[in-house]
């Protein structure tokens, strides 16, 4: 297997080890006296109650929203397609008739809550005189900003009538069991899916900062809603909490040790560097270069073969007009970073088979690209500058597409030295 395959392999078995259908039933709690009803949102979430529906002895009912093009059938639980990472009037719907489910149930009854990466956006139900156009307005400004995925999910808890524990609040006196899929750097259950049903750790003056830090140019009203202590999460020690479960299913450190096994039968050294590292794509893959070729150079901190691997979620702070993910982003810094080195291939990609909002998952690198790349008249310098790595990669034919994988434990990186 040359390299190129062997990356895609990697990716492939990191992917797999966080498929619904292989992870999810050992965690089901027991059948309660009364009804079981199923909510939940994310990437995965269709494929989560599909595995539910699969394991479960008894009756289910229940909604759950994913995003457009996510959905699995199922025979129990309604699924409600949605827009991401931009919320639209669908996810607005699912968020309302999520609520109205959960609501008026009792001590015996159980809510099983599906949590995944991309909740956050699906699951959009504005609070106060908040409109949807609001959610969609901030939130285009978080993801053009650089913020980091817990900074921006604080913020949405605070403008949210359902994120930041209130959905338990709204569940209260059921039972609240929420397995989870975490697509975030050190797998805090508040922050994924900004923690509908869990204790909220961050507050109203944090989301206010971050919007300031970021020079994000709010409405009067929204700043007005922030300032009031009316827009306050449940925290730990809440009432609706004493009956809450949370339980996390698949993490992206269980996807790297998965490929890191998998590169060991191939012949390769895994190092892990991490499965919660953040920060620019570009800066984060300067780090990386540089690892890489102490490999090449001097067999450290790993003897070659060798393969890095790598979670977590980057930023990507938009200056141009071009088009490419977070991951196509790292991938040409990394090319331009490395400049040609023939001793390495490398693999950046989102396991839930969309980068940002394009349809590829990611790309590759090989020790040929720039070369290449120059044949082709591009300037790998010049579409980083425009972030444009979409365009870089698409233009070489090194774009890497799956099509929506139903999980999501974040961004997957793989680095092979010879």
């Amino acid at each position: 297997m040359d390299d190129r395959a062997l990356l895609q392999s990697l990716f492939r078995t990191a992917v797999s080890a966080a498929d619904p259908a292989q992870c999810l039933a050992a965690h089901l709690p027991a059948p309660p006296k009364g009804r079981t009803v199923v909510v939940g949102a994310g990437k995965a979430a269709a494929a989560m109650a599909r595995a539910l529906e699969a394991a479960w002895d008894g009756p289910l009912e229940g909604v759950v929203v994913t995003r457009y093009g996510h959905s699995v059938p199922t025979a129990q639980i309604k699924v409600i397609e949605a827009a991401h990472p931009v919320p639209d009037t669908a996810g607005l719907g699912g968020a309302l008739k999520v609520i109205e489910t959960v609501r008026a149930l009792g001590p015996d009854d159980l809510v099983i809550c599906l949590m995944s990466g991309g909740a956050s956006s699906l699951l959009v139900y504005p609070a106060g005189d908040l409109s949807l156009d609001d959610k969609q307005q901030i939130g285009r400004m978080l993801l053009k900003s650089g913020a980091t995925i817990t900074e921006m999910n604080a913020v949405r808890k605070h403008l949210s009538a359902i994120k930041g524990g209130k959905l338990a609040a709204a569940a209260a006196p059921a039972k609240v069991v929420t397995l989870a899929i975490s697509d975030v750097p050190g797998d805090g259950a508040d922050v994924i899916g900004s923690g509908p049903t869990v204790p909220d750790t961050s507050t109203r003056q944090d989301a206010l900062a971050i919007l300031d830090a970021y020079q994000c140019d709010i409405p009067a009203h929204v700043r007005a809603h922030l300032e009031s202590d009316a827009c306050e999460t449940p925290k730990p020690g809440h009432a609706a909490f004493e009956t809450a479960e949370f339980r996390l299913i698949a993490a992206p450190q269980m996807s790297l040790e998965a490929a890191a096994t998998s590169a060991r039968k191939a012949g390769l050294m895994p190092l892990i560097l991490g499965d919660a590292i953040e920060g620019e794509a570009r800066e984060v893959a300067i780090v990386h270069a540089g690892i890489a070729r102490q490999v090449a150079r001097h067999n450290q901190p790993a003897p070659k073969p060798a393969v890095l691997l790598s979670g977590g979620e980057t930023t990507v702070t938009v200056r141009g007009k071009g088009r490419g993910g977070r991951n196509a982003e790292f991938l040409l810094a990394l090319a331009v970073a490395l400049n040609g080195d023939q001793r390495i291939s490398a693999f950046a990609g989102d396991t839930d088979g969309i980068d940002g909002t394009e349809e590829n998952a990611g790309a590759i690198l090989t020790p040929d690209t720039l070369a290449r790349a120059r044949a082709a008249g591009l300037d790998a310098a010049a579409h980083l500058a425009n972030n444009d790595g979409y365009g870089f990669f698409e233009r070489l034919d090194d774009l890497v597409v799956t099509g929506p994988t139903l999980t999501n434990v974040n961004d997957f990186r793989a680095i092979i030295v010879r």
